[in-house]
């Protein structure tokens, strides 16, 4: 598997779909339906590609495996690509779910189903691409470009004010990453070079460091959303078709994550040590503070979005606290919220192609008639909240043992948000699905048909596999994460500061 380049392979056969797909006539019904078909297959070899990428990966080796160099780029840049344990999940993560969002819109995207698949294929390119990137300037390429097709995604298939926001969600990520790309030419003309195997052992002076830091976080806080800096998620999410809310969930918000766990934490440890309080701090706002405002949310879709924005605050609370706890329940909430947020999001899906409304007062008795769906829906919900024995309490559980060790004030205001989430998920649960089928229009829905069921049973499976069984994910990313902590605390230690994970709890 090593003599042939599986990274490329993996990052670019879906653009080998949107070729198929480019000379398929797309007018009529027979050409819609092909169209689709070769998105699917396309969507599932790279799921397989992703699949053997996993399976020969070494996990007892912490650093970066199956990597590629090409010096195709000049002026210092290269084709660089390599996956270690914290990368390799996010991309079979991105292939899994792709075949997912091509099914969930086989029957509600009607116009230009074309363009639509193209743009999924293409934004799966580029999503792939961020995970194997190792050189600084191919990474920010496909960071940022992976913004177009999602604007796009929006804009043209949303829904009524899907062109309102889709430029909210453009202008808000893209303002952030002009100051990631001056931090980018800046490491590079003090290191002289973008290569992220190298610049992982550079040491940038202590006050470069801040202003790097600030000018990353500018565009990773943006990007998971942190608060403030959240406001462009509900509205993309609610305008967004099915598909592109499940992308948007399951793999666009973990791109700021992974750019801390990447480039904040190991690069610029001083300045990471010294902003760690600041990150509790919007990190506990988050949680609280959204998790409020989802309570009194009235569209199912917000709803779930204002949740994101709570959930991702225990990943970076966890990230920052640079001890294993916090730092593997970071990831592990990162994925695990991949797969619940994008179930979630397409149980949404599944009411709203047959009612068209995503208001909860427009429901209400749907176990009624829709028993199956009312089952799943549940056992998503009861992962969002963080029920032991589903893989949203495994990463919740972590961060928060995480930030006990750090402190144990941040550990008890961010314990308040899984009583919080608790309140706004049943709620919407028991609004819903519970109560009489009094609504005429209720009255002859129908429950999941065979497609339904084909999206939402392996999600459920994973699901609670990954409850009772963490250390399928916990063993891949462990020895990446040992070395990770490691290197920052060396880096911490050499120049004089307490650790800011190991300081006594206050």
């Amino acid at each position: 598997m090593i003599d042939w380049p599986i990274l490329s392979t993996v990052t670019f056969l879906p653009l080998i779909g949107v070729l198929f797909i480019l000379l398929v006539p797309g007018d009529d019904e027979g050409g819609k339906r092909n169209i689709r078909m070769v998105a699917l297959v396309t969507t599932l070899f790279t799921f397989a590609v992703s699949l053997m990428l996993w399976a020969g990966f070494d996990y007892s080796n912490p650093d970066f495996q199956f990597v590629e160099e090409k010096d195709w780029l000049g002026g210092g840049i290269s084709y660089r690509m390599g996956v270690d344990g914290i990368s390799i999940l996010f991309v079979v993560l991105s292939a899994f779910l792709m075949p997912f969002c091509v099914l969930a819109s086989w029957e509600s995207v009607q116009k230009r189903v074309k363009e639509y698949m193209i743009a999924f294929l293409v934004l799966e390119t580029l999503m792939i691409g961020v995970f194997c990137a190792l050189d600084l300037m191919v990474f920010y390429v496909f960071f940022e470009a992976g913004l177009i097709p999602m604007f796009l995604i929006i804009g043209v298939w949303g829904g009524a004010r899907r062109v309102y926001a889709s430029y909210k969600f453009f202008l808000y990520t893209l303002l952030g990453s002009v100051l990631m790309l001056i931090a980018i030419m800046a490491m590079y003309w003090n290191a002289g070079t973008t290569d992220i195997t190298v610049l992982l052992g550079h040491e940038f002076p202590a006050s470069m460091q801040t202003w790097l830091w600030l000018a990353f976080f500018a565009s990773f806080a943006v990007k998971m959303p942190m608060w403030p800096v959240h406001t462009w998620l509900p509205d993309a999410h609610v305008e967004a078709p099915t598909a592109g809310s499940v992308i948007l969930a399951g793999i666009l918000l973990k791109l700021g994550g992974y750019g801390f766990l990447r480039f904040s934490l190991p690069m610029f440890p001083l300045a990471s040590d010294l902003f760690a309080p600041m990150v509790f701090t919007l990190s506990v706002v988050a949680i609280v503070y959204t998790s409020l405002v989802a309570l009194a949310q009235e569209d199912i879709k917000k709803l779930i979005a204002y949740s994101s924005v709570a959930h991702m605050g225990y990943v970076t609370m966890g990230i920052f606290t640079m001890n294993e706890q916090g730092v593997q329940g970071g990831i592990f909430q990162m994925l695990s919220h991949g797969i619940v947020s994008g179930a979630l999001f397409l149980c949404v899906g599944v009411v709203y192609d047959r009612m068209h409304t995503r208001e909860i007062a427009a429901y209400g008795g749907l176990v009624s008639r829709m028993p199956k769906y009312a089952v799943a829906f549940l056992i998503f919900t009861m992962a969002n909240v963080g029920l032991p024995g589903t893989s949203g309490f495994v990463g919740e559980i972590l961060t928060l043992l995480g930030a006990y060790r750090a402190n144990t004030w941040v550990a008890f205001f961010a314990t308040s948000g899984v009583i919080l989430s608790a309140a706004y998920a049943l709620f919407l649960y028991r609004r819903v699905v519970f109560g009489p089928l009094e609504k005429e229009s209720l009255k002859s829905i129908l429950d999941l048909n065979l497609r339904e069921k084909v999206i939402l049973v392996p999600l459920i499976v994973l699901t609670i596999f990954f409850g009772f069984y963490p250390m399928a994910i916990l063993d891949v990313t462990q020895g990446a994460v040992d070395q990770l902590i490691h290197n920052y605390q060396a880096a911490l230690e050499a120049a004089g500061h307490v650790q800011n994970a190991a300081a006594p709890a206050h």
